[in-house]
Parts: structure tokens; sequence; C-alpha cells
């Protein structure tokens, strides 16, 4: 049988509203009487009733992701390992994680966002995979929700982010590979759009040039951040006479999909042709051969984005709402060996 407030304020004397302050931590109880409703409270074995406490705060202790993926199933492990930080800091401070999964920029993307806003089965949103010009964040803007963002986007909105400078990361790993005397190197690019794509080609770029070195059109080669989209960019690059001599993917997945092209056409990855990556992920360190690419703390994203909104939501200000890190270079065997 549920146990309810009544048989509790029965059982000590004093009144239901008595035993709900008590219960609830309001200083307005005396010291022994508040003792009493919850020695009876553990005797009696009672619950409280989650749903009606959350409906009397107006809260839903429920933080909300919405992944910009396509299809229910993924198999990017940056989220697996971004989904774990958000959830492990989530659970540390009492909160439910709930995470639904919409392709970018679709309709059903939009409503999820319009939903959140307008209905409140969140309390707050985790963004992700910012957009040049994000209608996502434009709407929680608009709409004063509490939301914190892994990312940066071209809108002049003031917003709580972290972010990792993909600038600084693809400036390191390319000026890597020329050190190493690669001259011509191609890039497969992220889908047209997206912010870190864009710092990442740019920064390509401007290295490059930093360096004397031309870039040729055909050396850069637009994926979709999978392994197959990375494997067929590759193929597009190997195909080119003379073909570059090192490849960049745009993120781990992408240049563990061209690993897989060079291997597939008899050449070795990390002897015949070069391969770096970007994210780090935890697959990186086990390909064959290793993945040199960029580390970015994932699951530590995770939890700071994570953490901050929680201080949002509960009105406490963050010690900084603008953090961008540096990622840093690591370099394993799909590098080889200086080619001077």
């Amino acid at each position: 049988m549920t146990v309810t407030l009544k048989d509790i304020a029965r059982q000590v004397g004093v009144s239901v509203t008595t035993v709900s302050r008590a219960l609830a931590g309001y200083n307005d109880v005396a010291a022994g009487t508040r003792q009493r409703i919850q020695e009876a409270a553990a005797e009696l074995g009672y619950s409280p009733n989650i749903t009606a406490q959350r409906l009397q705060k107006r809260r839903t202790d429920t933080l909300g992701f919405i992944m910009p993926t396509f299809g229910p199933r993924f198999s990017d492990p940056f989220f697996s390992e971004f989904i774990a930080g958000i959830g492990n800091e989530a659970a540390a401070h009492d909160y439910d994680l709930l995470v639904s999964t919409h392709a970018p920029d679709s309709q059903g993307e939009q409503k999820a966002y319009q939903r959140a806003v307008k209905r409140g089965w969140v309390d707050g949103l985790i963004v992700v995979r910012t957009r040049e010009n994000d209608a996502r964040i434009k709407l929680l803007h608009e709409h004063h929700f509490p939301f914190v963002v892994f990312g940066r986007t071209n809108d002049a909105l003031d917003y709580p982010y972290v972010d990792e400078d993909s600038e600084a990361g693809m400036r390191l790993l390319v000026q890597h590979f020329i050190d190493l005397g690669h001259r011509r190197i191609g890039l497969i690019t992220s889908p047209p759009g997206l912010m870190f794509g864009r710092y990442r080609l740019q920064s390509f770029h401007d290295t490059m040039g930093d360096n004397g070195l031309p870039i040729q059109p055909e050396w850069i080669v637009e994926g979709a951040l999978t392994q197959r989209s990375g494997a067929e960019a590759a193929g597009q690059l190997l195909a080119l006479d003379p073909r570059p001599t090192a490849i960049i993917g745009g993120n781990d997945l992408m240049a563990i999909g061209a690993i897989n092209r060079i291997q597939q056409i008899g050449l070795k990855a990390g002897q015949d042709i070069a391969v770096g990556g970007f994210d780090d992920v935890p697959s990186a360190a086990y390909m064959s051969p290793p993945l040199t690419t960029l580390h970015q703390p994932i699951y530590k994203i995770g939890r700071d984005t994570c953490a901050m909104l929680i201080d949002l939501i509960n009105g406490r200000l963050p010690t900084t709402t603008h953090i961008l890190l540096t990622p840093s270079l690591i370099i394993r065997a799909s590098s080889g060996q200086s080619i001077l």
C-alpha cells in the first residue's frame, strides 16, 4: 500500500501541510517536529511522489539533447563520448537526460526544438554541431530558454558555449605534414554550413599559404562525417595524377575511412600515404596503423557543458560562459616518416 503524507501526519499528530513542509526542508518547522516526521516517514516506508514534486516546482529535472544525425542509429563515437559526459554530470546533480535524434536542418528537428521551448518537456538543452546561421540557437535565445552550446556560430548573439579551436588544431596538423616534407595534401571536409568545418577549411588554406604552398581545387573533397564518405572521398583523391602524399580527414571517422580505402587499393597508410584526423575518438589509437589526430577532451566537454547548463537553470552564473579549448596534436604511425 502506498504511504501518503496523510498517513505520516496521522501517526505524528500534525497537519499534512506541516509534514509536507518538513519533508521539503522548509525551516519554519521546529527541529524536533521535523525529526519526528522524518523518522515516521522512514518507519512507514514513505517514498516521495517525484512527479508531483516536479509539477509543484514547475521543473522536470531533465536535460535535453537533440542529436543531429540521420536515423535512429548512430555510429559516430564522438557522440557516444559526448553523451557519456553529459549523462554522468547530469546524474551527479540528480538530473535525467533525454536524448532524441533528428536529421540536421530537418522539419523534425525544428519541431523538436519548438516543443522543448513551448511545452517545457526539459529544463534546458545542449546544442552541438553548430551551423553558420543557426536557427536552433536563435529560437532558444528569443524565448530565453536555458541552453549551452558546444560550438560557435556567425550570429552576433551572446550565449554560453564551450568550443575547441578548430583553426589552431588544423594548423598544427597541416604544419606537421608540411614539416615531414608533404607538399600535396588532400583534405576531406565536412558538409557545408557547419562552423567547425568552416574553421578547419580556412585554417587549411591559411597554413598552406603561410608555407608558400599552392592548393589545387581537386585536393579538397567534401565528405559527410562518416567512415563511408571518407573512403569515397579518399578514392577520388587517390585517383588523381599526381595524387596527394597526405590526406587529412575533417574528423576521425572520415580519416579512418580514408585508411580503409588506401588499404583496399594495395597501398599502406603511413608509408605510401600519410593520414591524419580530428577528434581523437577512442578507436583512433587502435587503428592499423594508429591514427595521427587532434585530441579534444570530448567526455570532459560533455561534462562541462552540462555543468554550465545546470548552473544556468538554477540561477547561478557560471564562472565563465565562453570557453575555447586548444586541441593537442597526437602523432601516431599514420603520419609515417619524413619524406624530405
